[in-house]
């Protein structure tokens, strides 16, 4: 093997093992879990992860298994997938469930990360369909259109370019009374349930 080809397999390993990790951490599962549910030693799954370690055959099976997805998702070719542990790529944004009536979200931030990340997208007329509060914190940047938000008991108008960071044990909301779709770039210090379970 040239220095080239040996150059070539380990980055290939390292992102191999980015993706196993980022799927890990997208199911929310220890890696002491995932080597109950594989049969794999705990210190063999950090060397792959790490990628230190080759992904052999007899592990692809009751990885990809125990992770739900098709084995050719650990070892796809290129480096440009969407579980990348870092970044998320724009064509791979996953859409997250929204209750409200006129409100899109898309989770922005990755799987390890501790921050969410969201684009939120609220068509006119749209909005939160009552005031609500949780754990943590949010900041917020208005990219396009005019915002009407609401914490404790507060009402704030705002327009392209304005931001806001409050605590989220506050009462909040937000509706769109403009005439053109609203976005948000939304960041949570929590990450809401559906961030996690997909």
């Amino acid at each position: 093997m040239t220095a080239r080809q040996m150059r070539d397999a380990t980055e290939a390993d390292v992102i191999v093992g980015r993706r196993v990790r980022a799927l890990r951490l997208e199911r929310n599962m220890s890696l002491t879990e995932l080597a109950s549910r594989t049969g794999i030693s705990i210190g063999a799954l950090s060397q792959i992860e790490r990628g230190l370690s080759s992904l052999r055959v007899k592990v692809i099976w009751p990885l990809a298994a125990a992770l739900s997805v098709e084995p050719g998702a650990l070892i796809g070719e290129g480096t440009d997938n969407s579980n990348d542990l870092y970044c998320v790529r724009a064509q791979s944004r996953r859409p997250l469930p929204v209750h409200s009536e006129g409100i899109g979200k898309w989770l922005l931030s990755p799987p390890g990360s501790q921050l969410t990340g969201m684009l939120v997208t609220v068509e006119p007329g749209g909005g939160t369909a009552e005031a609500y509060a949780h754990s943590g914190h949010e900041f917020g940047y208005v990219l396009t259109g005019d915002v009407e938000l609401e914490i404790d008991g507060g009402t704030y108008q705002l327009k392209q370019g304005d931001s806001f960071a409050f605590k989220s044990t506050l009462m909040h909301a937000f509706t769109n009374r403009g005439a053109v779709r609203a976005e948000i770039l939304w960041v949570n210090t929590n990450k809401p349930p559906e961030a996690d379970n997909g």
